[in-house]
């Protein structure tokens, strides 16, 4: 099994990186892994902790329309250049944690993603140079109130309600280029998605490589590249299960908004 990299919380509020093991322990790092961070001597028992989001992003740079049958389902035009929006770093949620049903929306939809996180300052990078900048690979879910992505003339308040991206649980350094990506619904056998990351329209070095000559992508950043087609409504009990081949899943549940 691939080493997997978390970011937990201990019980008396110390906030650490780490490395999962397999019996759930987590070796503690100096400093986030893509910096440089070296395993220390300290080890937090499963007990002891709990999962946050894998990094802390300066920003999430996220992508639309990037795979063909998602670009079909919603009847629009294939894009001759990659579409981008930002997510606000305080819609991130971890693992297991709530996605809050805004008062504002009547259709809040589920979106599964593969999410690279980026390891290097990355300004002005080619697409030959893209593939070194991408340190590891993690789970997303593009959360989108998709009355108001029709509603209003750009996308920020629809993408942009705390706790619309659940990241996580862990990130991974290798990812295979046929990994599939599925995404279910409560205790559906059936998913509501299921492609090959490989689908993408752009692959993910041209992203990197693209975003980068409009902004620096610094170390911990977030790139959402994506969804596949089957995306769907949700409502206020439901569980979203989002699986990618040789990462794990990251599942998060729909609750309502307190007023």
């Amino acid at each position: 099994m691939a080493q997997r990299y978390v970011r937990i919380q201990t019980h008396q509020g110390q906030v650490y990186y780490g490395q999962l093991c397999l019996n759930r322990d987590v070796k503690i790092l100096d400093a986030p892994a893509w910096l440089g961070g070296q395993v220390t001597e300290m080890v937090v028992a499963p007990d002891d902790y709990r999962i946050l989001p894998p990094c802390s992003p300066s920003k999430v740079v996220a992508v639309g329309r990037n795979y063909v049958d998602h670009v079909k389902e919603l009847g629009n035009e294939l894009p001759q250049e990659p579409l981008l929006f930002l997510k606000p770093p305080t819609t991130i949620i971890a693992h297991e944690q709530e996605i809050v049903y805004p008062l504002q929306s009547s259709q809040v939809d589920f979106e599964g993603e593969l999410a690279l996180i980026i390891g290097d300052r990355t300004h002005h990078c080619s697409e030959e140079e893209a593939d070194a900048k991408i340190w590891g690979y993690t789970i997303a879910n593009d959360v989108t109130a998709r009355d108001l992505q029709k509603k209003d003339s750009q996308w920020t308040r629809a993408k942009g309600f705390d706790t619309f991206c659940p990241l996580g649980p862990w990130i991974v350094r290798e990812l295979s280029a046929e990994a599939k990506l599925q995404t279910y619904l409560n205790d559906a056998r059936e998913p509501r998605q299921s492609a090959s990351v490989q689908n993408m329209v752009f692959s993910q070095a041209q992203l990197v490589a693209y975003i980068s000559q409009i902004m620096t992508l610094l170390p911990g950043d977030v790139i959402l590249t994506g969804t596949p087609a089957g995306v769907g409504a949700v409502k206020v009990g439901d569980r979203i299960r989002i699986e990618i081949e040789g990462i794990g899943q990251l599942e998060n549940t729909v609750t309502t908004a307190k007023v």
